[in-house]
């Protein structure tokens, strides 16, 4: 399902279409009618958020939130400046030539509109979004929650994408089935890249979804039997093979995750798929506090509102701990552990937003979650791809020597988060600290250093 959390502003708004192109998931091996599962409904995305309402045609200045709503609130610039981002723009590093694929169930129908609003205010070069539905995506309907739910979602991955990275080309994957628990939307997600793997297509791969990892076996209907899940890996698999880089959000229920009903938590620790698999580069979420400059007023936190909302992590189940995490088995123990990496993903130090969508819900929102913070990384990625001058690949092997090796000669980017937990829904979570944990992962970055360090380019 999707992670993004939520609270609605006011108004403005009109319609746009970006370039489209439809392909038939019936002309691929992997797309038949066996991979979607009718015997059970799943419900409707969960994105309620946790923040005031704040009432605003336009963005409000930080102060201004803490006024209205005693809530942060961020945009673009912020960023800018937090995860010191200006010296890779100044040195022409922006992700030129590079393309960023955003997976989406239905997607939004406003998404170039919205997305050039969101350039006019913050001063961001416009670009084309590339639309590719993969099969039969159904007609937006307003009053359908669950298409509401999505394009509320695509309209934050594409955005922060694109903030980040505002050089990239962003290609927008549209499915015509929501992915919410279980295999659900997988199948088509999954044939899509695969598809685009073999069409080399695509540097950067940000899904900002997943699933529960034991919602697979409850849907297989035996506790331990995951081989629904594993069978779903090929996108994955044929992404690594083209070098592609994929991301995902950890959660945002803490150190747990909904059940395959789609409303019930599990009452024990659990890690969503595809954040948990190996091939994947796993995003968590912190909490950061900014003055209207951008500057950090405190260091960053563990994502945790104390009310149910709360960055992903913990221990996966099904998969063993990668190579790449050897160093960390005194915290993962045999198998994988997320996060990776986290970013900004707090709604109450909320991104600013706009979308048009929905004509009863225009114009400037807040929104935060794990959804946020995989976008941007994969911005950030798509920006070390272009210091590079090559896709980098899966970001593991990579990372945690690099985090395993700062001194003060070379530092990597790689900054420490320290304080907070995901406890959350009843479950016991994980505290950060010093090094690598289960509730960030090695922390937050730095991004011209991390950029310079993951590229290789010392000259930047």
């Amino acid at each position: 399902m999707p992670s993004s959390k939520r609270t609605a502003l006011t108004a403005l708004g009109a319609a746009a279409v970006a370039t489209v192109t439809t392909l038939l998931p019936s002309a691929q091996p992997n797309a038949t009618a066996a991979h979607h599962p009718t015997a059970h409904a799943r419900p409707i995305p969960a994105s309620a958020g946790h923040l005031h309402r704040v009432d605003a045609t336009a963005p409000s200045s930080t102060a201004d939130c803490q006024a209205q709503s005693g809530t942060d609130c961020y945009g673009p610039l912020h960023y800018r400046t937090a995860y010191n981002l200006q010296p890779l723009y100044d040195a022409g590093i922006d992700g030129t030539g590079r393309t960023i694929v955003i997976v989406d169930s239905f997607g939004s129908p406003t998404v170039q509109h919205d997305l050039e609003a969101f350039d006019r205010q913050y001063g961001l070069p416009d670009t084309q979004v590339e639309v590719v539905k993969w099969g039969n995506v159904p007609a937006f309907d307003p009053t359908n929650k669950e298409h509401t739910a999505w394009a509320g979602e695509t309209t934050l991955d594409v955005e922060y994408a694109h903030a980040v990275a505002p050089g990239a080309h962003i290609l927008l994957v549209e499915t015509g089935t929501s992915e919410n628990e279980g295999t659900s939307g997988f199948p088509e997600m999954m044939d899509a890249i695969k598809d685009l793997a073999a069409k080399g297509r695509g540097d950067v791969i940000s899904f900002s979804l997943g699933a529960t990892e034991d919602t697979f076996a409850e849907e297989a209907g035996r506790a331990g039997d995951y081989h629904l899940l594993q069978n779903l890996r090929y996108g994955l698999q044929a992404a690594a093979a083209q070098n592609t880089t994929v991301l995902a959000a950890s959660g945002d229920n803490g150190a747990t995750d909904k059940m395959l009903d789609g409303k019930t938590y599990y009452q024990q620790r659990e890690v969503g798929w595809p954040a948990s698999d190996p091939l994947v580069t796993a995003v968590g979420g912190t909490r950061m506090y900014l003055d209207d400059s951008g500057t950090r007023l405190s260091p960053d936190e563990v994502w945790n509102d104390g009310n149910g909302g709360a960055t992903g992590g913990g221990i996966s189940r099904v998969f063993a701990r990668p190579d790449y995490q050897a160093g960390v088995a005194a915290t993962t123990g045999a198998n994988r552990g997320i996060p990776d990496l986290s970013m900004s993903a707090s709604p109450q130090g909320g991104a600013w937003i706009y979308s048009s969508y929905d004509p009863a819900h225009t114009g400037w929102e807040v929104i935060g979650g794990t959804s946020q913070a995989t976008p941007m990384l994969a911005g950030v990625t798509a920006l070390a791809d272009q210091a590079a001058g090559t896709r980098l690949g899966a970001l593991g092997p990579r990372l945690y020597p690099l985090a395993q090796g700062q001194d003060a000669d070379h530092p990597h980017g790689i900054l420490d988060v320290t304080s907070g937990d995901n406890s959350a829904h009843g479950v016991t979570g994980y505290s950060a600290g010093p090094g690598y944990n289960l509730a960030t992962g090695w922390g937050t970055i730095d991004a011209y250093q991390f950029v310079k360090s993951l590229s290789g380019r010392a000259d930047l």
